[in-house]
C-alpha cells in the first residue's frame, strides 16, 4: 500500500458506497428502470442505475482523490499519478438487478502495484456493508457491526460451493467446475458477489467462477483476504486481472480444490 491515511481512504470509500446506494434504490423494483443491453447478440445488460452510480462515485474521487486513477465498469479507465487505483463495479449482478433480486451489489476496491488491498461489497437494499483492508474485516447491517471471518472447513465433502451462471464459462470450464462440485456437500448458484461476502462471512467454503473482469473480482479478493480467505486463478496465480477465480474459505480447501481445477 503506498498511502498511509488509512482512515482517509476508508472514509471516501464509505462516501462512495453511501452515494452509491442513494443513486441506485430509486431505480430498484421501479417502473422508470431503462435497460439496455450491451450487446447486440445476447443479453447483457446496463441500466441508467449503473451509470448514474458510477458517476456520482467518480465525482466523489474526483473531489477527494483526483490524483488516484479508476477503472470503472460503465465509463472505463482514467490515469493517475499516485500508484493507487479505484476499481468500481456500480451494479455487480445487473441480470439480478433488473430481475428484482437483493442480491446485487456495489464493488469498490483501491489497489496499488500489487493487487488489491481495500475492498467494500455493499448490498444497498439488504443494508449491508462488507468491508476488508487496512485494520477492518467487518460487515454493518441490520445485526449490527460483526467481524468478518472465514471458515475452517477442510474437507470437500462438508463443503459449500457457489458460483453465478450454471454454465460458468466455456464448456472446458464448466467441465472443471463440475469436477469439484461432484465433491462438495452443496452447490449454489446466482448470488453473483454476494457469495463473496457470504464466503467472507464464515457461511460458506468456495466461489468458482469464470470470465470475469477486473471491476468484478478486486473487492471481493481483498474482503476475502482480510477476513482470512484466499483468492487465486484456477491455477493458483494472481486472479485480480479477472478470468477464472477460486475463492476458498482457508489454505486447506483451497488446496483441495485447486486440485480439481488445475487441468482445466
Amino acid at each position: 500500500m503506498q498511502d498511509d491515511n488509512t482512515d482517509h481512504l476508508w472514509q471516501v470509500a464509505n462516501r462512495m458506497a453511501d452515494a452509491a446506494r442513494s443513486a441506485i434504490l430509486p431505480y430498484f423494483r421501479g417502473a422508470a428502470l431503462d435497460t439496455q443491453s450491451k450487446l447486440s447478440d445476447g443479453f447483457d445488460p446496463v441500466t441508467v442505475a449503473d451509470r448514474a452510480a458510477e458517476e456520482v462515485m467518480r465525482a466523489i474521487l474526483a473531489q477527494d482523490r483526483p490524483d488516484d486513477a479508476i477503472l470503472g465498469e460503465e465509463f472505463g479507465a482514467s490515469e493517475g499519478t499516485s500508484g493507487l487505483t479505484w476499481v468500481l463495479d456500480p451494479i455487480d449482478g445487473t441480470r439480478g438487478f433488473v430481475s428484482g433480486t437483493p442480491t446485487w451489489g456495489v464493488l469498490i476496491a483501491l489497489s496499488d502495484a500489487n493487487g488489491p488491498f481495500l475492498g467494500v461489497i455493499d448490498q444497498p437494499h439488504i443494508g449491508e456493508r462488507f468491508s476488508g483492508g487496512p485494520g477492518r474485516a467487518e460487515v454493518v447491517g441490520p445485526h449490527g457491526t460483526r467481524a468478518l471471518k472465514t471458515k475452517g472447513t477442510t474437507a470437500l465433502d462438508e463443503a459449500i460451493l457457489f458460483t453465478t451462471f450454471p454454465e460458468v464459462g466455456s464448456a472446458e470450464e464448466r467441465a472443471g467446475f463440475e469436477r469439484v462440485s461432484r465433491e462438495v456437500k452443496l452447490t449454489r448458484y446466482g448470488m453473483d458477489c454476494y457469495a463473496y461476502a457470504l464466503l467472507a462471512a464464515g457461511q460458506i467454503d468456495l466461489v468458482i467462477e469464470a470470465a470475469l473482469n477486473p471491476y468484478d473480482i478486486q473487492a471481493p479478493i481483498a474482503v476475502i483476504e482480510a477476513a482470512g480467505g484466499i483468492v487465486t486463478d484456477w491455477k493458483g496465480g494472481k486472479a485480480h486481472d479477472g478470468g477464472r477465480a477460486l475463492a476458498a474459505a482457508n489454505p486447506e480447501i483451497h488446496a483441495r480444490a485447486l486440485a480439481l481445477l488445475q487441468d482445466t
